[in-house]
């Protein structure tokens, strides 16, 4: 297990040593704030959905985060263009499935998009991952269902069926984050309450997967640990100085955490656990 903190608390660096070109096709709530969780850790966002241009864009992007949270027919196309490029240069695919159960749309986008493109790392919440597996999931609009998030052996089994069916990484966050590569499940218990308070949270764990893992594109699951080790200890610093304040406050103070979280402090605080 010290193999995998000591490993994630050094990408910090790496990342910030390489700021690695992260394109996001991602939703319109939360773009800003990827962006800016994307600069935090020391990446470098661009946000390009365009079909004209995504082909360019992911030939020179260092990962590439496809998040369907805001799903039209425009940007479809879009993701897939840009992750069967991602696939033949090489560079790591970062797949958020919002709100996959929830809707025929985003069921056959989810669908297509495991189907036609080898996915880095996925990451979601219960509910979207287990609709992934093909078991009947219960959703809540884009949030996991209280049902789905009760069984804590159940949810680490759907992680690492999944990531061995697809042959990547597969996060589940949530209370405690789960990460798996089918054969190694870390489970991560770092992280505040308050982060479900506010949009986004899972939409920039996504951007900050996509950072470590364009930083150690050969890394994925360390590269994940990393990046959700870095949410949940950064989210419970931003609760101690601001979470008194409000919610908007409580934002604020999560990307100022993020971006002045070092080795030192990951090392510090990881609370992590081999399955």
């Amino acid at each position: 297990m010290n193999d995998i903190k000591q490993g994630a608390a050094n990408l910090i660096n790496k990342v910030r040593g390489e700021s690695p070109l992260v394109h996001h096709i991602t939703n319109y709530v939360t773009a800003n704030d990827c962006a800016n969780m994307t600069l935090s850790i020391g990446g470098s966002p661009i946000m390009a959905d365009a079909k004209e241009e995504v082909a360019d864009i992911a030939r020179i992007a260092s990962s590439v985060v496809i998040n369907i949270g805001t799903l039209n027919e425009r940007t479809i196309p879009s993701m897939i263009m840009a992750g069967k490029v991602a696939n033949e240069s090489g560079i790591p695919v970062v797949f958020d499935p919002v709100g996959a159960g929830a809707s025929r749309l985003r069921n056959d986008t989810a669908d297509r998009i495991v189907d036609e493109i080898n996915i880095t790392v996925l990451r979601g919440n219960i509910s979207e991952v287990t609709y992934l597996t093909g078991k009947k999931a219960q959703t809540k609009g884009v949030d996991a269902s209280e049902h789905d998030m009760q069984n804590m052996s159940g949810t680490v089994a759907i992680a690492k069926l999944l990531a061995t069916e697809l042959e990547c990484v597969v996060a589940i966050t949530g209370a405690v984050d789960i990460v798996s590569d089918g054969e190694r499940t870390i489970c991560i218990k770092n992280g505040n309450p308050t982060l479900s308070n506010i949009t986004g949270t899972g939409c920039m764990c996504s951007s900050l997967i996509g950072a470590f893992c364009g930083a150690a594109p050969n890394m994925p699951l360390i590269a994940t640990v990393a990046a959700l080790l870095t949410m949940g200890i950064a989210g419970e610093i931003a609760f101690s100085k601001a979470g008194q304040l409000g919610n908007g406050s409580f934002r604020t103070a999560l990307h100022d955490a993020v971006s002045k979280i070092d080795t030192d402090t990951l090392m510090r605080r990881a609370k992590i656990y081999e399955a």
